[in-house]
Formats: structure tokens, C-alpha cells, sequence
């Protein structure tokens, strides 16, 4: 199991890496270009519109974090960083009533489904009301037997066999899904649950889909394959 929302869904991981971590709409662009230059942002301007209730403004706004994590200077003083963290962490929701996992079948689902939050996707209904999927393949190998996946990510393939689901693993791995920019700063995953992307029954159905036994990410033979 990622910015303008485009970017903050995750599809096909278009991201850059280490501190351009995916600015808006500039994704994969080089080092040297950046977010407030004048001329690049007319042409962004020139270049797109707005269609099926997505506003250009809403793609190209980065909040403090995005301009960050895609300054091509570099990391500021670590106070700041210290800062933004903490309130990335203070974004984060754990489940009211303390249920983590849900269906794992419904977390492959989602895990599938690269839907969500594009120009073509329906218009004025909330994120997890209109399908979003987590497009969790594109950039993780989750079962031994789906040949397509990206490897943007780690292999979580046994996830739920090496990471046994104690209260401090679950509530990490919430954590983790809800907000990664909470415990690594300029992560290029999506921010599912601060950003709305998946509502909160959806992380506890991918929450599934990694502990839960029965799930392809468990279906692993021994001993576990290296991952790549």
C-alpha cells in the first residue's frame, strides 16, 4: 500500500523520490523546476482545465508538507521538520471503537481497484461513497499469484506472519495507512485517511487484507520468498 489529489491517490504511483516527492503535476519532472516559477505555473494553466467538477486550483494547491517534501533546495532545519511531523501525526484518526480488521475480501477489492479522485470519476458525493480504491498493487506485490504489481513499494507479501497483529502493530500499521507522512515525512504513499481517499470501514478492510490468515498476502510458502 499517492500532491495535488491526483497525486494523492496513488495511481499508477506516479512519484518522484526523496525531497520532489510528488508536487503537483509535476510528478517525474526534474530536479530545478520549481512549484512557484512563474512561467511553469502559466504554463500548467495554459496547458490544463477544469473538467467534471476538478478545478485546476485543486490540483495545483500544495499544502506546507507537498512544497516541502518537493523543494528541490533540500531539507530545512530540523525544528521544522519536528513540526510538520507532529502535525501530520495529529491528522491521524484510529477507529472509535477499537475495531482495526474488517473483510479481507472486500480489502483485496479495494486493493485492486485503482478508481478514484480522477477527471472521469462521478462528482459531488464524498471519496469513500464513490468507489475509491487504494491501488495498492501498483506500487506492492500483496499475493504470490498476481503477476502485476509495482515495486515503488516493499513486497508486503506475510505481512501478517511477520508482523503478528499486536495492539502496537495494528494501531502502527492504522497510523501507517491513515497517514504515512506521520511516521516518514516525505513518503510517497498516499495519505489515505487524513486526505479521505478511503473511509474508515475501507482501512479496516485493507487492514484485513494484511493480518487476516486466510488473505492472498498470508498465502506464502515456506519459507517466505525474499522480497524484491
Amino acid at each position: 500500500m499517492g500532491n495535488a489529489r491526483l497525486c494523492r491517490t496513488g495511481q499508477r504511483c506516479r512519484r518522484a523520490v526523496g525531497w520532489l516527492a510528488c508536487a503537483p503535476l509535476l510528478c517525474g519532472l526534474g530536479q530545478g523546476v520549481r512549484a512557484d516559477d512563474t512561467d511553469f505555473a502559466r504554463m500548467l494553466q495554459l496547458s490544463l482545465r477544469d473538467r467534471a467538477g476538478v478545478t485546476l486550483a485543486e490540483r495545483l494547491h500544495q499544502d506546507a508538507l507537498q512544497q516541502l517534501c518537493s523543494d528541490p533546495a533540500g531539507p530545512p532545519a530540523v525544528d521544522r521538520l519536528t513540526s510538520l511531523q507532529r502535525a501530520q501525526a495529529q491528522q491521524v484518526r484510529l477507529p472509535a471503537d477499537g475495531r482495526y480488521l474488517g473483510n479481507w475480501q472486500a480489502g483485496e477489492a479495494i486493493a485492486q481497484n485503482g478508481r478514484g479522485l480522477q477527471f472521469t470519476d462521478p462528482v459531488g458525493r464524498e471519496h469513500g461513497q464513490r468507489g475509491n480504491g487504494g491501488n495498492c498493487y501498483a506500487c506492492h506485490q500483496l499475493s504470490a499469484t498476481e503477476p502485476a504489481y509495482g515495486t515503488l513499494g516493499p513486497s508486503l507479501l506475510g505481512y501478517g506472519r511477520t508482523h503478528p497483529p499486536t495492539p502496537d502493530t495494528l494501531r502502527l500499521t492504522w497510523q501507517h495507512l491513515f497517514n504515512p507522512h506521520s511516521q516518514h515525512l516525505c513518503s510517497t504513499m498516499p495519505r489515505f485517511g487524513a486526505q479521505g481517499i478511503l473511509d474508515e470501514q475501507q482501512l479496516r478492510d485493507v487492514m484485513a487484507l494484511l493480518f487476516d490468515p486466510a488473505s492472498p498476502v498470508n498465502q506464502v510458502p515456506d519459507p517466505m520468498p525474499v522480497a524484491p
